[in-house]
């Protein structure tokens, strides 16, 4: 995957089917699905593959054991399929992970095997394991931290567990195989209109080198996720809000926090909300709050009454009390939520389904849903394209399509740190034996090298170091002073690569460093 294909591809093609505005989950999974049914298909991104929501999940694909308890039980049935399919999909980036909740009260234990049962019965042939109930010693004995005063039993259950912005990656190298253009730094700037006020295009400018193209098609959708107010700009003439954003952020900790393989869910918080604790690239992320926000941002940054949250409840039920120091790296994610009829209500009560909206123009918006139904939300979004009369019938073929990376599961060692590049594994190991200076570490106290950078760069469409160290190798978002400390060795690599001057290097390291801050807790920066 090339940039300069990439924009070749764009100069030499006169008209498309398909024009994608926005390159996070519901974006590339859309170009994927049109790609693949045979249209002409071209995605732009403003800015990075998954430099927003996208990247910033609790790295779950998930039924939604939340939504099973509000009774959205075709929501949790059809995120269950999803589920099952992107393990077979992308087997390399998603894994059966079990979840222990501990209970503090003898009912609960009931009660949840029972719920969980259900979601289980809802997954059917594609379901991941049994949930069970478990002993207050066997609860101990696989949350080896876990609070045990007052601890009366606890239920294990199974969901997925993913690589966020490195299946963004794959999905954008997977759109490219089956022919689609796709590219990160290029911005919509405006729709193009004909006489009858119909959207027949879009005007992008090159976020590089200023170069601006005008872009026709007959299908164009707007994937923005929580922009999509700014693109219903450029199309309404009455302003109306479609989505409102609400706030998740994550702290990241030492494996000694949860130490063994199992994940902690606790289903009911003081507030209502649910907390995760998830092993992640040998570190635990523990998450989400969920905070309506009056603006969104691509660098979200972490409240304090959310960080105070987040910290109080990992403390109440974690033996090893974490503090404020113990934070690696801390970071805010923005859910792009379809706005409600009704003002005031809160984020828990906004469904989490997606929506898609046809304009008076013809513009395609999709609003809501959430990463682990992406294939579904693309395959809604090209059915709606059809019955809409922009695209000629054309049967979807993603359900059983493999993903960039994909790879047998008995082959995947996930003890190597490179199990997430899947079938690619064996390019990266070639690249390190042609150029030993490559096998070296990007951080000593981290496991990945030289070669991932470069890896990044020549086949990945990584631009900035904010791209390499945020979304392909996920340092910033694991240990952000360690990110900060290979900035400017990651920014000469790039500089090197892309033949960049010494200029450029020095304003890469000062904006990847503002960028980098957000990550840390205020009184550590």
């Amino acid at each position: 995957m090339n940039r300069s294909e990439q924009l070749t591809k764009l100069q030499n093609t006169e008209n498309w089917d398909v024009i994608i505005i926005g390159g996070g989950a519901s974006g590339l999974g859309t170009a994927i699905d049109a790609a693949s049914r045979g249209y002409k298909t071209v995605l732009f991104e403003a800015v990075d593959f998954a430099k927003g929501t996208s990247s910033r999940s609790t790295k779950l694909v998930h039924g939604g054991v939340r939504y099973l308890a509000q009774g959205d039980v075709h929501l949790v049935r059809e995120a269950l399929k999803e589920r099952g399919l992107l393990a077979q999909n992308a087997n390399h980036l998603v894994k059966n992970q079990s979840f222990v909740i501990p209970n503090y009260h003898w009912f609960s234990g009931y009660f949840y095997t029972i719920g969980l049962k259900i979601y289980d019965l809802l997954s059917g042939c594609l379901s991941l394991g049994s949930s069970k109930y478990l002993s207050k010693k066997k609860t101990i004995e696989m949350l080896p931290n876990v609070e045990e005063n007052g601890l009366v039993n606890g239920v294990i259950y199974h969901d997925g567990q993913f690589d966020d912005s490195r299946l963004a990656i794959n999905l954008a190298q997977t759109a490219v195989e089956n022919g689609a253009c796709v590219l990160n730094y290029v911005k919509v700037v405006n729709l193009l209109k004909d006489d009858r006020n119909q959207v027949i295009g879009v005007q992008v400018q090159d976020q590089e080198n200023g170069t601006k193209y005008d872009v026709k098609g007959s299908a164009i959708i707007n994937a923005t996720g929580v922009f999509t107010n700014a693109i219903m700009k450029l199309n309404d003439n009455v302003y109306k809000k479609y989505i409102v954003p609400s706030q998740g952020i994550h702290l990241v900790f030492d494996k000694s926090f949860l130490p063994g393989e199992n994940a902690l869910m606790i289903p009911k918080t003081k507030d209502g909300r649910v907390l995760f604790a998830v092993p992640w690239h040998n570190r635990i992320v523990v998450g989400t709050t969920d905070t309506l926000i009056k603006k969104q941002s691509l660098e979200p940054i972490a409240l304090e009454s959310e960080i105070q949250f987040v910290l109080e409840t990992a403390q109440r039920f974690l033996a090893k009390k974490p503090t404020r120091a113990d934070v690696l790296s801390v970071f805010a994610g923005l859910r792009p939520l379809a706005a409600p009829k009704e003002e005031g209500k809160s984020t828990k009560e906004v469904s989490r389904s997606h929506k898609i909206i046809v304009s008076e123009t013809g513009l395609i918006t999709i609003t809501g849903g959430k990463w682990t139904t992406y294939r579904k939300i693309a395959q809604d979004i090209i059915d709606k394209a059809i019955k809409s009369g922009k695209l000629p019938q054309k049967e979807c073929r993603t359900e059983h399509l493999p993903i960039h990376g994909n790879k047998s599961t008995n082959s995947l060692d996930r003890e190597n740190h490179l199990y997430i590049y899947g079938s690619d594994i064996p390019k990266i190991i070639e690249l390190q034996e042609s150029e030993p200076a490559l096998k070296e570490k990007l951080h000593p106290d981290h496991e990945f090298t030289m070669a991932e950078v470069v890896w990044a760069i020549r086949y990945e469409m990584a631009r900035t170091v904010d791209d390499i160290l945020a979304r392909r190798v996920r340092l910033l978002f694991l240990d952000a002073r360690a990110a900060i400390e290979v900035s400017e060795k990651t920014a000469r690599v790039i500089a090197k690569e892309l033949e960049h001057d010494e200029a450029w290097i020095n304003t890469e390291i000062a904006n990847f460093r503002q960028i980098a801050n957000g990550f840390l807790l205020s009184e550590f920066q």
